[in-house]
């Protein structure tokens, strides 16, 4: 048996190290394929190096470019590579652009596609990782599902139940594994912080920071929280660009982008984490750390019912309110049963299960 994983984006590479440590723990040959999507070293090395993932077998090189360059990049350069290596299975974690790439093309040579993070549903077709959800779980052959309303989402669609297996999630595998680690680091110390004395930022995606007044005013909402608690914001180096423009309050602390441990020693003893990441909402989830997500949306609304993430969207003073909120009472610490930090050994044995059972009928026949 031989399973080709791929990684492509800084968001992967914490799903792909427990399947592929499940998989080598049982004496699996596998292969790691790096597609290049984030392709330097903050982006990508210092994430190998931290989380313990061995180099890759394959990197594409890729690069950056637009969706569609980008995705044809990863896919003429994917194809060879695939007919070379004759996979029993082709691993595709998450939603990024590689993982919808490399599904396709892996789904028309042949080898079992499994979808690790099937399932989940936004329902915002304006987001770029829903299209590469929607369509990397209709050309899969097994849907790795990390929580129970993923499975319902894939049930709604029309999918067998002999594709879907709930398996728990990977990213909070990688999560318990390293958070002692993370804690001992000197990161906190550095920055003159103390734990549950401040707060955290995220914000990546284009619909907050590439548009300059959506920006602004989250950057005036956010300005209102730092004046109680400071904020740590580690920014990508354009949108720092347009934060410097915008001006911001001098309780918004702007750092470069961080390492993993770094990032996740800062998220577990924040008194409030400000986010419009999937993985974030995840994250602080299992921290029991209190997370505003500044979208309309998520894919994840488990981290809402069984979390404790709050949907607060884009509206300033919903945001205040709220941040004021939770900084006073505090929020229910709580997580999903499954996210036990044992998906990727799940993964493993379904994998071997579904290979040494051969070959599935394709999923040709949905009800959608």
């Amino acid at each position: 048996m031989r399973v080709v994983c791929v990684a492509g984006a800084r968001p992967n590479f914490m799903k792909v190290k427990p399947v592929l440590d499940g998989l080598e723990d049982r004496d699996v040959e596998t292969c790691l394929v790096h597609t290049g999507q984030h392709y330097d070293r903050a982006m990508s090395g210092v994430f190998f190096d931290e989380l313990g993932i061995r180099a890759p077998d394959h990197h594409l090189e890729v690069g950056s470019g637009s969706h569609a360059e980008q995705t044809g990049r990863i896919m003429t350069a994917f194809e060879p590579l695939l007919e070379k290596l004759e996979p029993d299975v082709v691993v595709v974690v998450g939603d990024v652009n590689s993982t919808m790439a490399c599904a396709i093309v892996a789904a028309k040579a042949g080898p079992l596609v499994a979808h690790v993070e099937a399932g989940l549903r936004s329902r915002d077709w304006a987001m770029p990782e829903e299209i590469n959800r929607v369509v990397t779980d209709r050309v899969s052959d097994v849907l790795l599902a990390p929580s129970p309303d993923a499975v319902d989402n894939l049930h709604a669609e029309g999918y067998r139940s002999d594709q879907i297996a709930l398996v728990g999630n990977v990213m909070v595998d990688s999560l318990l594994t390293n958070l002692d680690r993370a804690k001992a680091r000197p990161v906190l110390r550095q920055l003159g912080l103390d734990a549950r004395g401040y707060g955290l930022v995220t914000l990546h995606r284009p619909a907050n920071v590439d548009d300059t007044r959506t920006l602004a005013a989250l950057v005036d909402a956010i300005d209102v929280v730092a004046a109680d608690v400071p904020l740590v914001f580690p920014v990508h180096p354009r949108t720092r660009a347009r934060l410097d423009e915008l001006g911001h309050g001098a309780g918004l602390r702007l750092v470069d982008p961080l390492g993993y441990l770094d990032f996740l020693a800062l998220e577990a003893q924040a008194a409030i984490v400000f986010t419009d990441s999937g993985g974030v909402q995840e994250e602080t989830t299992v921290l029991g750390v209190p997370c505003l997500t500044l979208r309309d949306n998520t894919e994840r609304p488990i981290t809402i019912t069984e979390g404790t993430n709050v949907l607060v969207g884009r509206d300033r003073d919903r945001i205040v309110a709220e941040a004021r909120r939770v900084l006073r009472d505090g929020v229910p610490a709580r997580r999903p049963a499954s996210w036990d930090g044992r998906a990727g050994v799940r993964i493993a044995d379904e994998l071997i299960r579904r290979v040494a059972a051969g070959p599935p009928a394709r999923p040709t026949d949905l009800a959608v």
